[in-house]
């Protein structure tokens, strides 16, 4: 199949997308992010608690949260995708993260008993973000897995894993496009003005003045929800003493947010630089090696990848892990929020949050029944989805 050049890789990268929403009830809630605020716009003024002005994640799904690498060498647990961050509610990264965690409970076929106390659990571990002095949350296994895999990464697996080459170049063919003359001309300056060059050596094991070589680029066919965007990977060579080393860049085109932001919040109009700026607030380790940068004149952010970041893909569950995947992520989602409060607006906010508990859950009422509506409608529009993909194969020649 030849590869497509720019003007023909829209249709093709629409066409992938609904194949990918297609697979799972879960592959949808994630590349569906335009449905959950559609709900959210929907709802009347008090159905969800205004919650302080910060830097939320805004599509706050399970894949969104894993393992970084921090510039010290260090990893962590964070929020791992940022390109939906606004100033806004608080309560909307809730409620997605439930919304994603009570979808990963029905494909692993648990009972609506373990949603409903994966929720309490999730509203603990938030909670538990918000005490002072702050205190560090048990780890559950899984993630414990996680982290101990992702510290032991290097860059063969790196490579194999994102371009199935270990070698130095970018194999064209189903995940890699060709660049035209213009995207590489582009590409060219992007690396002369310093940028990429700079994003490079801010590794600590790096030097400053390291020797940084263009390499190779080329279109990435990658996502769900950002399929169509403009999205490149560039591999670049650096001379580090006596060693070389490489470095995979992802290149990712910003686009106005879905989230809803607050009145009169002050952010950056440039949607590259709302990225970086939310990224900076939310995730330090993934902001720390992170730029925004114009090309082609659009806004994109561009970000090294480390060998240590890695998603978190939960494909079965059972009832303990949910417990504990669930309170231990919303603590992570939750710690995300509280550095940007003081702890006047701390103690404020878990005090909103400890009101509406009905006596049979310990959990908001407002946060179960937006979970109870939220399953429904995507349930639906999951199946809706399917029928017209089905339909549009037949339809094909």
């Amino acid at each position: 199949m030849p590869l497509p050049p720019p003007d023909e890789r829209r249709p093709l990268l629409l066409a992938l997308r609904n194949l990918k929403m297609a697979r799972s009830p879960h592959a949808y809630v994630r590349g569906n992010t335009v449905q959950y605020y559609d709900w959210l716009h929907s709802q009347r003024g008090h159905a969800l608690p205004h919650g302080p002005a910060v830097w939320i994640c805004g599509d706050c799904h399970l894949s969104n949260l894993g393992p970084l690498g921090r510039i010290d060498g260090k990893v962590v647990v964070q929020i791992r995708d940022l390109d939906q961050t606004v100033i806004g509610n608080p309560a909307h990264d809730l409620v997605r993260l439930a919304l994603s965690l009570a979808t990963a409970a029905r494909g692993s076929r648990l009972p609506g008993v373990i949603t409903a106390q994966m929720l309490e659990q999730m509203v603990q571990g938030y909670e538990n973000a918000f005490l002072s002095p702050p205190q560090q949350q048990p780890r559950p296994e899984l993630i414990d897995s996680l982290l101990r895999t992702s510290k032991s990464r290097r860059w063969e697996q790196l490579a194999r894993e994102h371009i199935d080459n270990p070698k130095p170049t970018i194999p064209l063919g189903r995940r890699f496009w060709p660049l035209d003359d213009e995207e590489r001309q582009a590409m060219q300056e992007l690396f002369r003005t310093g940028g990429l060059r700079k994003l490079a050596t801010r590794l600590k094991s790096r030097d400053d003045d390291a020797r940084v070589e263009l390499l190779d680029a080329a279109y990435w066919v990658k996502g769900c929800s950002s399929l169509g965007l403009l999205r490149y990977a560039v591999l670049l060579g650096i001379d580090n003493g006596e060693e070389r080393e490489y470095c995979l860049i992802d290149i990712k085109e910003a686009v106005h947010a879905a989230a809803p932001r607050l009145n009169r919040s002050k952010m950056p109009r440039d949607n590259a630089q709302r990225v970086l700026t939310g990224t900076r607030n939310l995730s330090p380790a993934l902001g720390e090696r992170m730029l925004a940068a114009r090309f082609l004149d659009r806004g994109v952010f561009i970000r090294e990848l480390l060998p240590q970041d890695l998603a978190l893909q939960i494909e079965q569950l059972d009832p303990k892990q949910a417990m504990q995947v669930a309170h231990y992520l919303a603590w992570v989602v939750g710690t995300a929020h509280a550095r940007q409060m003081d702890e006047a607006t701390c103690k404020a906010w878990l005090s909103e949050l400890k009101q509406q508990r009905s006596k049979t859950l310990d959990a908001p009422s407002w946060l179960w029944q937006s979970v109870v509506q939220l399953v429904a409608s995507h349930e639906q529009g999951y199946l809706e989805h399917c029928r017209k993909y089905a339909l549009s194969l037949a339809k094909s020649p």
